[in-house]
């Protein structure tokens, strides 16, 4: 049983139109699916139009959060609703009219192919000059930092098995969402790409600007280091801790040499430099100690609740 989930922040006009074309195409490929709009504290008539498209389908079902939580919220919580109807895939969509549920079937059969998470990937973007290159390099790095494969990790278009909903679901805070391919790839789960149709948003206006260009950098260093460090903290900052240390006492050890030999080494700025990485390198390693024994107490506790 497939739902699709659509995050939606004051897109009436939009749900008024796109949540029909979406029935209509779950209806023939996959029956007995439905249709799961997250209503992201909108201010608009987004109540009204969801009733009326509910009393016509009733596949289609509302989640009213109280306030804007923003988008990767409101995708955790329809993710959390298809899961508990039974959903074996979970698809999510934008509400803008951008991604055509025609396409639903394309990703699909990507599923049926072997893949657990696909990507609709807008390789001809229908978005204004600046946004395409902004997002252009975004890709290229996400794609570089991660090592994950994909030309559109951006993309809000993806169908995903259930167990990758379950697994994805708790890192979906923040601006996490935008990093679902990655999070899935680095739990081990095969991704896919498939090239979709991308059209010009239908009404309204984005609801994002530049400043999340910024931020989702910021969060994919976030990601990268959960993925390779969250159990292990310890080879992350001890190892550049072991490292400062060393580099620092080497230094020490060459002032040292330069004192016995009759120079002067008290106003040189290399013995303030030598400390100071000594210090940082002895605090970086205990603070990565003290990260083990955190992550070693939260393992122990997960495992007397099991």
């Amino acid at each position: 049983m497939l739902r699709v989930v659509v995050p939606a922040l004051n897109e009436a006009d939009n749900l008024a139109v796109l949540v029909p074309r979406i029935v209509a195409e779950i209806d023939v490929f996959a029956p007995g699916g439905g249709v799961l709009v997250v209503d992201d504290g909108s201010t608009d008539d987004t109540a009204k139009v969801m009733a009326r498209l509910m009393a016509e389908h009733p596949s289609v079902e509302l989640v009213t959060l109280r306030h804007n939580l923003g988008k990767a919220a409101a995708l955790q919580r329809g993710f959390a609703r298809a899961l508990e109807d039974g959903a074996e895939l979970v698809a999510m969509m934008d509400a803008d009219g951008q991604d055509d549920p025609r396409e639903l079937g394309r990703l699909m059969e990507a599923i049926e192919a072997g893949a657990d998470l696909v990507t609709g990937a807008r390789l001809h973007r229908q978005d204004r000059l600046v946004k395409r290159h902004t997002s252009r390099l975004y890709n290229r790095t996400t794609g570089l930092l991660s090592g994950a494969p994909g030309r559109d990790f951006n993309s809000g278009f993806k169908m995903m098995r259930a167990g990758v909903a379950t697994d994805v679901s708790p890192m979906l805070y923040g601006e996490m969402h935008r990093y679902l391919t990655v999070i899935a790839h680095g739990l081990g789960y095969r991704v896919a790409e498939v090239p979709v149709e991308h059209h010009p948003r239908m009404s309204g206006t984005s609801k994002y600007g530049l400043a999340r260009f910024w931020r989702g950098f910021a969060d994919l260093m976030t990601v990268r280091f959960l993925l390779s460090y969250e159990h292990r903290p310890s080879h992350l900052f001890g190892g550049i801790g072991v490292a400062s240390l060393l580099l620092g006492m080497a230094t020490l050890v060459y002032l040292t040499v330069v004192k016995l030999a009759g120079d002067p080494i008290g106003e040189r700025p290399l013995l303030l430099g030598g400390v100071l990485m000594v210090m940082v390198g002895v605090q970086l390693t205990l603070f990565g100690l003290l990260a083990e024994l955190v992550v070693n107490a939260r393992n122990r506790g997960l495992e007397r609740r099991l």
